[in-house]
C-alpha cells in the first residue's frame, strides 16, 4: 500500500517507517525535522520536508493518492503544554485539522492517529480501559482528546475512517538496531535515566517516594516502541478489511515503579543512577496501568518486546553508541 507517515522522522514514527518498508509498502515521510532525524529513516523512503501548519505543503504532498495517513506530528511535553497552551493548540489541534482537510480535499479516507493515555487523566479505577472517563489533567492530553473528537465528527459526516491508538508510556529502541539517533530533548523518565547512566546528567529527580506503592515511588505501564509499531500495522490491516473505526489502548497491563527502573538500569548499564527525592508533582497518580483487551481481540495484538529488561537493553545499546 501507499502510505504517508506525517512526523515519520520522529521517535515513534521512524520505527514504524522501517517496519512498513520491510513489509514492502511504499512509504512517504512528511516531517519538519523539529525533533526528528533523516538519519533514522531507510534510504529508500521518499522524504518531504514540510509542516502541518502550512496548508500549501499539505496540499502539495497530498496530490499523490495515498491509501493511509499515519499522523505522529504532535508536540508532547505535558509540562510545557500548561505554560504555553497556544503552541499546543496551534500545532496539535490546528495542525490535525489541516491534515484532515487536506485528506478530504484529496479524497484520502484512512488515518491512523497517535493518541495518548493522557486523554484519561487521573485514574478512577485500575487497570484503565477504553470505557474509563476522559478527563485530561494537562493541556497536552486535552489536545489529544480534542483531535479524537474531531476525528469522530469527520467520520460521522462520511469524510474519513480512523484508528485512534492511545499509548501508555512508549519506550525502548528498535529491537533490530536500525535506529541510531536519540530522541531530541526527552522529558520522560526512561530517557532521563539513560542520560544519567551516560553522564549527560549528573543526577535525576524522583518526584515522591511516599506513594501507596510497594516502594513508595510511582508505578507506570511501559510499552516498547517496536510493539507499538506492530499495533499500527495491524490497525491498518483491520481498517482495510473491515472499513471500521477503532479506538484502543496500547499497553502491557504490567506496572513498574521508578525504583524498579533505576535498579534494573544500574544492573544493565553498570552505572550508578544518581538521584534526588523531591516532592510529588501535582496530578501524578500513584499508579497507572491499562488493559488492552480490545487490541488483543480485534487486532490479535499482544506486546512481545515490552519486558522492562528488553526496553532498557534496547535503549542502552543506542545511548551507549551516542
Amino acid at each position: 500500500m501507499k502510505i504517508i507517515v506525517i512526523g515519520g522522522a520522529g521517535y515513534i514514527g521512524s520505527h514504524i517507517v522501517h517496519d512498513l518498508v520491510e513489509q514492502a509498502h511504499e512509504v512517504t515521510v512528511f516531517d519538519n525535522l523539529s525533533s526528528g532525524f533523516r538519519e533514522n529513516l531507510p534510504n529508500n523512503v521518499h522524504f518531504i520536508l514540510g509542516d502541518i501548519l502550512n496548508s500549501i505543503d499539505l496540499k502539495d504532498v497530498f496530490a499523490e493518492n495515498f491509501d493511509f495517513v499515519m499522523h505522529f506530528a504532535a508536540l508532547k511535553a505535558a509540562g510545557e503544554s500548561m505554560t504555553n497552551p497556544g503552541k499546543y493548540a496551534e500545532n496539535n489541534i490546528s495542525g490535525s485539522i489541516n491534515i484532515l482537510n487536506a485528506m478530504v480535499n484529496a479524497k484520502i479516507q484512512n488515518i491512523i492517529f497517535s493518541s495518548s493515555a493522557a486523554v484519561y487523566g487521573f485514574p478512577e479505577y485500575l487497570p484503565v480501559d477504553e470505557n474509563h472517563p476522559m478527563k485530561p489533567i494537562n493541556f497536552y492530553g486535552y489536545t489529544k482528546l480534542a483531535i479524537e473528537e474531531i476525528l469522530g465528527w469527520y467520520s460521522d459526516l462520511g469524510k474519513i475512517k480512523f484508528a485512534a491508538l492511545r499509548y501508555f508510556n512508549a519506550a525502548g529502541y528498535d529491537v533490530h538496531g536500525r535506529i541510531t539517533r536519540l530522541e531530541n530533548n526527552p522529558a520522560n523518565l526512561l530517557p532521563i535515566v539513560m542520560e544519567v547512566a551516560t553522564g549527560k546528567r549528573e543526577e535525576m529527580q524522583v518526584f515522591g517516594d511516599d506513594y501507596n506503592t510497594k516502594d513508595g515511588t510511582g508505578v507506570r505501564d511501559y510499552i516498547h516502541v517496536s510493539d507499538l509499531s506492530v499495533a499500527h500495522i495491524k490497525a491498518m490491516k483491520y481498517m482495510q478489511e473491515t472499513g471500521k473505526n477503532i479506538t484502543i489502548n496500547l499497553a502491557t497491563g504490567d506496572g513498574y515503579s521508578v525504583q524498579d527502573i533505576m535498579n534494573l538500569a544500574e544492573k544493565i548499564t553498570g552505572k550508578k543512577i544518581n538521584h534526588e527525592i523531591v516532592p510529588r508533582r501535582h496530578g501524578d497518580p500513584a499508579e497507572l496501568v491499562a488493559k488492552s483487551q480490545i487490541a488483543n481481540e480485534l487486532l490479535d495484538w499482544r506486546p512481545r518486546y515490552s519486558s522492562l529488561e528488553r526496553i532498557l537493553e534496547t535503549m542502552w545499546s543506542v545511548y551507549e553508541q551516542n
